[in-house]
């Protein structure tokens, strides 16, 4: 069963319908799907009333965990804080910092920023990771992302290694914008394996730490 915690849709830079990527995903052998369309304040109602909405139609007749997420894309580091706590309190489920990737200009500060959120789950491709960020993710219970997408899975081994230094968890996730990036469970392993992660720190990964998230969730999300 394939964990994927980052995929886009058409409420942002996505190909598909929200509905129509959790149903192919499904058919990829997904048990566990959040849409995590980016956003920033200016969005966030609309996307995650939407994103709500069709994750809870997908639940009712499919067997899959459809969760309503955002990712909080370039907003400025001092105000993630701030963004991250409303869009919980709008709805999402999960709310995802879009990190300091190598290949994109994001703010310097926005790792560190989302990390000392208590209202952030997951900070995704956070490129160069310090040793500080790493330590922080761990300690808050944070979860660092490794990605399958082009580009960003660059720094996938500077994190990995960072991350298991000390104690922080990892998650592997696709990044989908289209139906042919989504995962499949030989993909999973084969990133997980070139991050550098042997097979415990594969299972742990690709397993474990999504039911730890998973099981996080308020008890009502969960039906």
């Amino acid at each position: 069963m394939v964990y994927d915690f980052h995929t886009h849709t058409t409420l942002s830079d996505g190909e598909l319908l929200p509905i129509e990527l959790i149903r192919r995903a499904l058919v990829n052998n997904y048990g566990v799907i959040a849409l995590t369309d980016h956003a920033a304040t200016g969005e966030l109602n609309r996307i995650i009333q939407e994103t709500t909405e069709a994750c809870a139609l997908a639940r009712s007749h499919w067997n899959i965990l459809a969760i309503p997420g955002i990712e909080l894309t370039h907003v400025p580091a001092d105000a993630i804080a701030e963004a991250a706590k409303k869009a919980k309190e709008l709805g999402a489920w999960i709310v995802m910092v879009h990190g300091e990737t190598i290949v994109e200009p994001v703010e310097k500060g926005t790792n560190l920023a989302a990390l000392h959120s208590p209202h952030v789950d997951i900070l995704a491709h956070p490129g160069l990771l310090s040793l500080e960020e790493a330590q922080l993710a761990a300690t808050n219970g944070i979860f660092l992302e490794i990605s399958a997408r082009k580009g960003h899975c660059l720094t996938n081994g500077h994190i990995a290694s960072l991350a298991q230094q000390v104690g922080a968890k990892l998650l592997l996730n696709s990044d989908a914008h289209s139906q042919h990036e989504l995962l499949t469970t030989s993909l999973a392993h084969a990133i997980a394996h070139g991050a550098g992660l042997d097979d415990t720190a594969c299972r742990q990964m690709l397993t474990l730490n999504p039911r730890a998230l998973i099981k996080n969730l308020p008890s009502g999300y969960r039906n």
